[in-house]
C-alpha cells in the first residue's frame, strides 16, 4: 500500500435539491432544534467567527424607541420654530441675541442666518425667555437707579439762586426763539448769500497783528464786551490787559503767584458796568481765584475754598454768578451778591477742565479729564445730558448761540458737535493733529467754529456743514487759546511761543 492509503478522505458534504421544509419538520419533531443550535453556535465561537462576551447585552428594542424620541422631539422643536415670529430688523435680532446670553454674530454669518439661529435658540428657551430677560433687565436697572440716584437738602441761598436763573433764563429763552423765527421767514436766497458772504471773509482772514505778551507761554485770551480790549493770562502769574486793534498794552495785573489758566470779562464789563465795579474773574494752579476791576493793577478781591489747581472760570450770564473748575473732581458756583458758594458739584471721576454757559442762563456745560462732559440745569440741578465719545480728555466746551448745539474739543485730536435735542452727538470732526485746547463758535450767530490745538494751527470750520474754511498757521509753538470778538471783526490766538496774534480779513 501506499502512504496516499492512509490519508482519510474528506466527508462530502450533502447537497439537497428543492425546498427543506419537510426535512426542518423532521429535525423540530425529533427535537433535535436546541442542541444542533447549540452545536453550531459552539462551533462558531471556536472557529472564531462568533464574538460573544458573557454578561452583556444590547436591547435593540429599547435602542430604537430612544432613536424614535429623539426624532419625534427633533420634529416638534421644528415645529415650533415655524410657529415663532423672529422680527426682520437685524439691530433687534442682535438686541434679542445679547439679552439671551448668545453671540450677536457668528463669523460668515448673515442676516438671515442670524435671524433662523435666533429662531432655533427660541424653540429650545421657550419664547417666553425674552420677557423674562427683559423683565429682570428693567428689575436690575430700576435698582440701580435707585441706588445711584441720592438727595441732599441744599442751602436756602442755592434755592432762591435757581429761582433766580429760572427768572432770568425763560425770558431770554423766549427771545432767542422769537428770533430763530424772524430768521426761518427770511427768504432762502438770502440766507445763503450772507453764508457765501460771510465764508468768502473768512477764507481771507490774515494775520494782522502779532505781540510779545509775556516772558512766558500765554495760556488765555479773551476779548471784552465791547470788543476794544483783550485780556491775556500768562505762565508767569501775570494778567495783562491790550488796547485793540493797536495791541498797547494799557495795565498789567499783578496778584498771582504761579500758572494763571484763565481771566474772564463781567457780561457787561466795558458797557454798562462801572469801571469800579468786578469787571474781570482770574483763576490759576494754586486754587485761587481772584476778581478785578479796569481801574487797579491789583484784585479787589479773593475766592476762597479751592485748595488744588483751578483749571478754568466763566461767569453766568446774568453777571451774578461765578463757576470754576477745579481738579478735585468738582465744579463750583458762587453767588457773587451773596458772596458764598452757593454749589459745590460732583460727577466727573477726574479734574473738571473747562466749564461754559449757555446763552440762555439756564443750563452750564463741564468737560472732564475723565473723557465725559455732562450738561447741568442749573433750575433743577439734574444733569440732562453725558456727553460720551471722547477717546481722550475734553478741553474745551461751548455752546452755541443758536442754542440747540454744542462742541467739545479733547484730547483724541477731534471736535464733536452735540445736539441737545436729539441728546446725542451728530458729528464728529477730525479737527487737528494734536490735541485741541480750546472750542468756540461765532458769538452772534454761530455760523461758524473756531478750534486751537497743540499742531500750532487754529482753524475755522462752517455750520453746519462742519467743513474746513480757513487753517491759521503762523504761530512757533501750540495754541493754547483763542477768542472772536462780539462783534465779529478779529479773531485772537494766543500760543507757547509767548505771542498773541488778532487775525482779520482784508
Amino acid at each position: 500500500m501506499s502512504d496516499d492509503d492512509d490519508i482519510p478522505l474528506p466527508k462530502k458534504s450533502r447537497i439537497y435539491y428543492g425546498s427543506l421544509e419537510e426535512k426542518e419538520r423532521e429535525r423540530i419533531s425529533k427535537g433535535e432544534g436546541g442542541y444542533l443550535g447549540r452545536e453550531a453556535r459552539k462551533l462558531g465561537v471556536e472557529a472564531g467567527h462568533i464574538n460573544i462576551s458573557s454578561g452583556e447585552f444590547y436591547d435593540v428594542e429599547d435602542h430604537i424607541s430612544e432613536r424614535q424620541a429623539e426624532v419625534l422631539a427633533e420634529f416638534e422643536r421644528r415645529k415650533r420654530a415655524r410657529q415663532i415670529n423672529v422680527s426682520t430688523d437685524d439691530a433687534e435680532v442682535k438686541a434679542c441675541l445679547r439679552a439671551l446670553g448668545e453671540p450677536i454674530t457668528l463669523f460668515g454669518e448673515g442676516p438671515a442666518e442670524r435671524r433662523e439661529r435666533l429662531r432655533n435658540i427660541l424653540s429650545v428657551v421657550g419664547a417666553d425667555a425674552l420677557k423674562k430677560t427683559e423683565k429682570l433687565e428693567d428689575a436690575k436697572k430700576g435698582r440701580q437707579e435707585h441706588q445711584q440716584t441720592w438727595y441732599h437738602e441744599g442751602p436756602s441761598s442755592l434755592k432762591t439762586a435757581r429761582l433766580y436763573i429760572a427768572r432770568f433764563s425763560l425770558p431770554r429763552a423766549l427771545k432767542r426763539l422769537e428770533e430763530a423765527r424772524a430768521n426761518k421767514e427770511t427768504p432762502d436766497a438770502s440766507r445763503t448769500a450772507r453764508q457765501q458772504e460771510l465764508h468768502k471773509g473768512l477764507r481771507a482772514l490774515n494775520n494782522f497783528c502779532s505781540q510779545i505778551g509775556d516772558d512766558r507761554p500765554i495760556s488765555y485770551c479773551q476779548f471784552s464786551p465791547n470788543s476794544k480790549l483783550l485780556a491775556t493770562a500768562s505762565w508767569s502769574g501775570l494778567c495783562k490787559l491790550w488796547d485793540i486793534p493797536d495791541c498797547r498794552l494799557v495795565r498789567t495785573l499783578r496778584g498771582h503767584s504761579t500758572n494763571v489758566g484763565a481771566i474772564v470779562f463781567h457780561p457787561q464789563a466795558t458797557i454798562s458796568l462801572s469801571e469800579k465795579d468786578c469787571n474781570m474773574a482770574s483763576c490759576a494752579a494754586d486754587g485761587s481765584v481772584k476778581l478785578w476791576n479796569l481801574e487797579s493793577d491789583e484784585p479787589v478781591a479773593n475766592i476762597e475754598g479751592h485748595t488744588v489747581r483751578v483749571a478754568r472760570v466763566a461767569w453766568h450770564p446774568s453777571g451774578r454768578f461765578l463757576g470754576t473748575t477745579c481738579y478735585d473732581h468738582s465744579w463750583r458756583l458762587w453767588d457773587l451778591e451773596a458772596q458764598e458758594e452757593i454749589l459745590h458739584q460732583e460727577g466727573h471721576s477726574k479734574g473738571v477742565y473747562d466749564i461754559a454757559f449757555h446763552r440762555d442762563g439756564s443750563l452750564v456745560g463741564t468737560g472732564g479729564l475723565d473723557a465725559f462732559g455732562r450738561l447741568w440745569d442749573l433750575r433743577t440741578g439734574r444733569c440732562i445730558m453725558f456727553l460720551e465719545g471722547h477717546l481722550k480728555e475734553i478741553y474745551g466746551i461751548c455752546f452755541s448761540p443758536n442754542g440747540y448745539h454744542a462742541a467739545t474739543g479733547s484730547g483724541d485730536n477731534s471736535c464733536k458737535i452735540w445736539d441737545l435735542r436729539q441728546r446725542k452727538c451728530i458729528y464728529t470732526i477730525p479737527a487737528h493733529h494734536n490735541l485741541l485746547s480750546a472750542v468756540r463758535f461765532q458769538p452772534t450767530d454761530g455760523h461758524y467754529l473756531l478750534t486751537g490745538a497743540y499742531d500750532n494751527t487754529a482753524k475755522i470750520w462752517s455750520h453746519p456743514g462742519w467743513s474746513p474754511l480757513k487753517t491759521m498757521a503762523g504761530h512757533e509753538g501750540k495754541v493754547m487759546g483763542l477768542d472772536i470778538s462780539p462783534n465779529g471783526q478779529l479773531i485772537a490766538t494766543c500760543s507757547y511761543d509767548r505771542t498773541f496774534k488778532l487775525w482779520t480779513s482784508e
